[in-house]
């Protein structure tokens, strides 16, 4: 396990370094509190911090095994919540996890797979001691509006890439790559909401709901996080229509390109038609033909052609044809 901080605050202000089992004993005016930041700890190094913090077993057992879905749960005077990290890796969407363990005087945070970390997070906070001095629900709501502001980027860069590929759509046809990069996209959003939207659920219930460790005058920070989350939510709803739209568009435009080529493929085949059957006639070798022995039987017959496929052309093109 990396011990990325383990800090004791009195009225905002870092005081000193804590160990993992150190117990302090925090007056219940919420003034003082620990806040402990680990990364990928051992099962043995978790029992320590159950044993030292009294962490429900369940709540441990969950932070070991990691992949979990976003969740709040409430153990007697102490909260456990899980938020999925999110960030955007050559195209592809990946996810690491911060799960939480909240008490009356201690806060700490278990990161896996994430390649965020708190420390400019904690800085900024401890920046801010007349925010720090309101207790570890508002160091809560800072690690949530940490992970869920990770998520824009996300959703800005997708974006950008859709918006390029709906305008290469209108003068190009969409190359089998683009295709399947489009179903990615696709594919991407739909694991991207089954972490949005279950985030959103679990920050409402620190809006609507009477919890241990949070005030009531914390509510209107959590309320500005579930902004941001619909922020996201409304992008990627937005994004999965523009793609289904890119889609279809490109589709139309082929199936109005392969229409065009198709009746100037038709115009010239009647143009040429002309010609053809004349000439098959001539070329049929009977004694007996119309202006076979006329010194101007040829050009007539010339000239007939190219009237005939003058008026064809001039018919097709006042139809669009060509």
């Amino acid at each position: 396990m990396t011990v990325v901080a383990a800090y004791l605050y009195t009225h905002g202000k870092r005081v000193r370094p804590v160990e993992i089992n150190e117990r302090i004993d925090c007056p219940q005016d919420k003034s003082q509190f620990v806040w402990i930041g680990v990364t990928d700890p051992t099962p043995e190094e978790l029992h320590t911090l159950q044993t030292t913090y009294d962490l429900h077993p369940l709540a441990v057992e969950d932070a070991a095994k990691g992949e979990q879905l976003p969740k709040l749960d409430i153990y007697g005077d102490q909260l456990f919540v899980v938020a999925r990290t999110a960030w955007l890796d050559e195209g592809r969407i990946l996810y690491g996890e911060t799960a939480v363990f909240v008490g009356h005087s201690h806060i700490i945070s278990v990161r896996r797979g994430s390649s965020r970390g708190h420390t400019a997070l904690r800085a900024q906070l401890e920046a801010s001691p007349t925010l720090l001095d309101q207790g570890v629900d508002y160091v809560l709501h800072a690690i949530l509006d940490f992970v869920v502001d990770g998520y824009l980027p996300i959703g800005e860069a997708l974006e950008e890439e859709v918006l390029a590929m709906e305008h290469r759509t209108l003068d190009h046809f969409l190359a089998r790559s683009e295709i399947n990069r489009i179903f990615e996209i696709r594919r991407e959003l739909i694991r991207f909401q089954r972490v949005v939207i279950p985030t959103a659920e679990v920050v409402g219930k620190f809006i609507r709901l009477e919890l241990p460790c949070i005030d009531v005058e914390a509510r209107p920070y959590f309320n500005d996080v579930l902004d941001h989350i619909r922020r996201v939510q409304a992008m990627v709803d937005s994004l999965r229509e523009v793609l289904t739209s890119v889609f279809e568009f490109s589709n139309l435009l082929e199936q109005q390109r392969t229409g065009a080529i198709t009746r100037q493929l038709a115009a010239w085949a009647a143009i040429l038609a002309v010609p053809t059957a004349i000439a098959g006639i001539y070329g049929m070798n009977f004694e007996f033909m119309p202006e076979l022995r006329s010194p101007y039987g040829y050009p007539a017959v010339l000239g007939v052609i190219a009237l005939i496929c003058g008026l064809l052309h001039r018919r097709f093109k006042r139809a669009r044809w060509l």
